[in-house]
């Protein structure tokens, strides 16, 4: 009897140990991380065998895969997907391809017609340097800023976006556009000083953040898409969106730019006004009464044919590598709870391709922009940066 009470023990202790929070949060991370590997490991074979550099952002309409130029917006988060890769992985053999796919955007670094140089720069070489020790990085780093600080506008305090008599920004009447996406640039900023000592740059983005606190939000803590600025007088011309359904309406990804976009301010500075507005848009976020239960938002949080319109998880997963930052700052509030249960979302089959599928990218289900007909329910390179780099800060977060 005393034999089979024992054996019993030790089964129910084995059964238990396997199933432990903390055994079943290692599978899960190691369960993602072998799906990127092997999604990866097709898209740089593909890559390869080309002979080319190809630098892949989503898929077309017959399921082929999409390349980008170099100077294309998304063209900095493959190789920051091969940097995360690497660093989630330790396998050498990520190196030498994050190096080549990175080293191929060097002339971004004198990119001065938008504003989107911090994530082409930002995803790719800021990442190297921190992750690969490619301390020579630093001076592209320096000098995509420098770039990047030419779209400052002193008199309106604002980092211009968009050129206002480009392609179809010029036929919506403005005349200093600034985008609420404009904030996940700030970070290359914030660096450039770090990494110069040369504090116009940090001086730069905090009066960038502090114009876009000012004027970009609305009473409830939802953020307008475009603000049009007069940029001799500072004056607001024009609150507009893009992206989004409508002027009023709450552009799902603009609210994860706005969340992760403050997050990294504060992160630089410690302004707590920062850390506050952070937690106002999680609130706007997830007491929304149109966010789904399974928290990956429809494109817009007003988009017209609910339940019915098509889900983004690129700010579902911006959302979540922005909210585990955050759970560091405030480990008390349940911020990384919620993470953890986008990213348990987004991981299912609902949103994670079979290895093969999908064009090689991790996650299905992401809208680039509904109302310029482009990338509607496709995969997005960005999306699986974000989810990645969740995916990293979960594990880091997990293992303290």
């Amino acid at each position: 009897m005393r034999t089979t009470l024992s054996t019993l023990a030790i089964s129910l202790f084995i059964l238990t140990s396997c199933n432990s929070p903390k055994q079943m949060e290692t599978d899960f991370i190691q369960n993602n991380i072998d799906n990127i590997v092997a999604q990866h490991t097709l898209q740089t074979d593909l890559i390869e065998q080309s002979g080319k550099i190809l630098n892949p952002r989503t898929i077309r309409k017959d399921g082929s895969i999409s390349y980008v130029p170099i100077n294309d917006w998304c063209s900095g988060f493959f190789p920051g997907n091969i940097w995360l890769t690497y660093e989630l992985t330790g396998d050498k053999k990520w190196l030498p391809l994050a190096e080549k796919y990175t080293e191929d955007l060097d002339s971004v670094k004198h990119l001065k017609w938008h504003h989107d140089v911090g994530f082409m720069i930002g995803c790719s070489y800021l990442n190297g340097y921190r992750m690969g020790g490619k301390k020579e990085y630093k001076d592209v780093i320096i000098e995509a800023a420098k770039s990047l600080s030419t779209r400052f506008r002193p008199h309106a305090g604002v980092i211009q976006s968009w050129d206002a008599d480009k392609g179809w920004q010029g036929k919506r009447g403005w005349k200093c556009p600034v985008i609420i996406d404009n904030m996940m640039n700030l970070e290359l900023l914030f660096e450039a000083t770090a990494l110069s000592g040369d504090s116009t740059f940090h001086n730069v983005a905090v009066k960038h953040a502090d114009t876009t606190l000012k004027h970009q939000f609305r009473n409830d803590n939802s953020c307008y898409h475009v603000i049009d600025y007069d940029p001799q007088t500072g004056e607001v011309r024009g609150k507009q969106t893009a992206q989004g359904y409508a002027h009023e309406s709450i552009w799902a990804r603009g609210q994860a730019w706005a969340i992760y976009g403050y997050t990294v301010c504060y992160r630089y500075t410690k302004d707590k006004r920062y850390l506050d507005q952070a937690e106002k848009i999680y609130d706007l976020i997830f007491k929304h009464k149109n966010l789904p239960q399974d928290l990956v938002p429809y494109w817009d949080y007003d988009a017209p044919n609910i339940p019915n319109a098509p889900r983004d998880a690129s700010a579902a997963a911006c959302t979540a590598s922005a909210l585990y930052e955050m759970s560091s700052y405030l480990p008390t509030k349940g911020y990384k709870l919620t993470a953890d249960q986008i990213m348990e979302n987004l991981s299912s089959p609902a949103y994670r391709a079979k290895v093969g599928t999908n064009g090689n990218f991790i996650l299905m289900h992401s809208v680039g922009s509904i109302p310029h007909g482009a990338e509607i329910d496709v995969p997005l390179n960005y999306a699986d940066y974000y989810f990645i780099e969740g995916l990293m800060r979960k594990r880091n977060l997990d293992k303290k």
